[in-house]
């Protein structure tokens, strides 16, 4: 089942997408996919964070396809898929081609690079990404991420499966700049207020194995930039799950954007940023399309 949050009339709730016609899918009419809005069912959930709490997706999917629609995805305004998780967990550097790409002879490391983003950072589906004035290096990174849904601490990796309720994506967007601000840290560079999205739904686990060979493409304007596979990571989401909660207590709702492959903008020579108009679609077949245009930051 597919779970989203979205805003409908000055009114934010989350709901399940009816299976059929899904957005992403390119058989399907996306303005024909129904919504069962499932916060006006269930007032003693306040959001899809606090559903994932309770243990209650399952029971709510069952649900959602014994109704009829409440209304369709044409009629919404998506919010970021988990819009308040407690934490935004990013790996850097986690595919092995993009490792090569930065041409350092740098050996494959031995932990993953870990980073974290703020629930401003990110905004929704068909929402605009933007370009803030104090750079022109707005860069696109397109990434499988995994939502919690069960917490733990020191999990082991055969046992990874038990804590992931599914997967969404993100367009992890960076300022390049500004990531080289400080010696040893990111942070600045990756949480520019709406530089970057997070959507369009939550796939649940028993649709999509997260563990399974998965695919991220991510195309600007119709090019495609990047495409590759998790075949190729060289930290697997099972290690990453173990790895991260050695020193986090992971809880329901916390989100790890799993690193995006090579061909970001900055690779390119010369750099291929992105500017106001343009358009990045980051696809993961399974889950759908995340798709965000870009404008310049209101001021």
């Amino acid at each position: 089942m597919k779970f989203l949050s979205f805003e409908r009339g000055g009114k934010v709730s989350f709901g399940a997408v009816l299976p059929g016609t899904i957005d992403g899918d390119p058989n399907s009419s996306p303005e024909e996919a129904g919504v069962v809005d499932l916060g006006a069912l269930h007032p003693e959930f306040a959001d899809l964070r606090d559903a994932l709490r309770a243990e209650a997706l399952a029971d709510l999917a069952k649900e959602a396809l014994g109704r009829s629609a409440d209304f369709t995805l044409s009629d919404i305004d998506y919010l970021p898929t988990i819009p308040n998780p407690e934490k935004i967990i990013c790996i850097g550097v986690n595919y092995a081609n993009r490792n090569a790409e930065y041409k350092d002879s740098s050996e494959a490391p031995k932990y993953p690079s870990v980073f974290m983003r703020t629930r401003e950072s990110l905004v929704g589906h068909q929402q605009p990404v933007f370009d803030p004035p104090e750079s022109d290096q707005l860069d696109y990174e397109g990434e499988i991420v995994l939502v919690v849904g069960k917490e733990g601490r020191r999990i082991a990796e055969a046992d990874a499966h038990h804590h992931i309720a599914g997967m969404t994506i993100m367009n992890e967007g960076s300022l390049r700049d500004f990531l080289r601000h400080a010696k040893f840290n990111v942070t600045q560079g990756k949480n520019f207020e709406g530089s970057g999205a997070l959507g369009p739904w939550l796939v649940s686990a028993d649709e999509l194995d997260p563990f399974g060979n998965l695919q991220v493409i991510t195309r600007v304007n119709g090019e495609e930039r990047q495409n590759d596979v998790t075949g190729n990571l060289m930290f697997g989401f099972r290690y990453l799950v173990s790895y991260l909660s050695t020193f986090y207590r992971l809880k329901p709702g916390d989100i790890i954007a799993t690193g995006t492959p090579n061909g970001a903008g900055a690779r390119f020579d010369p750099p291929k940023y992105l500017k106001p108009q343009d358009v990045v679609e980051v696809e993961v077949p399974g889950i759908g399309i995340l798709s965000n245009s870009v404008i310049a930051e209101p001021l």
